[in-house]
């Protein structure tokens, strides 16, 4: 490995605090459609609001210009995987968790308990809730009454799982040759996180495998944006090959397939590989060059001096880029992502 900025995926660009769980006794009724809710857990790539205004680029400009036209929490200029994921399904993108208190109508959907930075470990020590701790938040207010198992069997679960446990785990002294005896242990917690959120009655959970880390921008810019670090996507393969293993045996002791792997992996590589779109013109001029940067290593995308003037450079469409920053697509990446995972999900579900 070349470089100990391997695997620092979007815990560098989030920072949040712990949001305690919120006390409720009121439920609501039920639709009588097939999927009635949404419930997410993970990091940035799922993450709809749920980090603290006050110190995630997050809910700062330019995020957000797309959609909702200001900054919304998403760690894009518009709509992230959750929302796609949603829209499939017929929901409306769930609450984020940190939300809650905006009212019950807003429940209906489900709730969105993704920390942008976060992973299946500790990755900014107490300043966000690990995966256990997103799901404990669940459960306590399944505990409440707020959702009830039934719930959970009329509901899809999604899990985002993009790669901070491994940049967490490099930033404090861990090792690149470590790395390969690091990763069956994030591997073995996720597969933890998934049994349990299986045994509290959910029946349909999407995990996301894990995106080509070797081409996002944070590593490509070496390259000035020309080409993806082949040797870092190696011990991405491990990592997905861990998971699909993982996947298989916990669908091996449930009596119907319960888990079901969103393969981002190939979706991201056949979209910044893609030269041509229908009409013969190129989707994405320059795949791995982001539409917002800092104006220099200092400064990531949101960054501003304290008279509010930009430190970062933003390119005149985001949709004509598939990275929004240094390491999160544009809504139209997303969307380029999701035209090509969805048809494997129209089969699944």
């Amino acid at each position: 490995m070349e470089s100990s900025n391997f695997f620092i995926c979007c815990i560098l660009l989030a920072l949040g605090v712990l949001v305690g769980a919120q006390d409720s006794t009121k439920r609501y009724n039920h639709s009588h459609k097939r999927y009635n809710h949404m419930f997410v857990f993970g990091d940035s790539y799922a993450d709809t609001g749920n980090l603290d205004k006050g110190l995630a680029s997050s809910w700062r400009e330019p995020y957000g210009i797309t959609f909702p036209r200001k900054p919304s929490g998403r760690f894009s200029d518009g709509r992230v995987l959750t929302d796609f994921v949603a829209k499939f399904f017929g929901i409306k993108s769930p609450i984020a968790y940190a939300q809650m208190k905006l009212g019950v109508k807003k429940l209906r959907h489900g709730m969105n308990f993704a920390f942008g930075g976060s992973g299946v470990f500790d990755t900014l020590g107490d300043f966000l809730p690990n995966m256990t701790t997103q799901i404990g938040y669940f459960e306590k207010l399944i505990n409440d009454s707020v959702y009830t198992t039934l719930d959970l069997h009329s509901s899809v679960v999604l899990v985002s799982l993009a790669g901070n446990d491994y940049g967490a785990f490099l930033a404090n002294g861990g090792t690149n040759q470590g790395l390969r005896s690091f990763i069956p242990l994030v591997i073995n917690q996720l597969s933890t996180n998934l049994k349990r959120i299986q045994k509290m009655g959910a029946t349909k959970v999407i995990v996301t495998d894990l995106e080509p880390l070797g081409c996002l921008p944070q590593t490509t810019e070496s390259s000035s944006f020309k080409k993806c670090n082949a040797t870092q996507n190696l011990d991405v393969n491990f990592h997905n090959l861990l998971l699909r293993q993982a996947v298989a045996k916990l669908n091996n002791e449930t009596n119907s397939p319960t888990f079901f792997i969103l393969d981002l992996y190939k979706s991201f590589t056949t979209v910044l590989q893609q030269k041509n779109n229908h009409k013969g013109k190129s989707k994405f001029e320059t795949p791995l060059k982001p539409c917002c940067m800092g104006i220099s290593s200092e400064f990531s995308c949101g960054s501003a001096d304290e008279n509010g003037t930009k430190l970062y450079t933003l390119c005149s469409d985001p949709k004509s880029t598939f990275f929004w920053d240094s390491s999160h697509p544009t809504q139209a990446g997303w969307k380029a992502v999701f035209k090509i995972v969805k048809s494997s999900l129209a089969q699944l579900f």
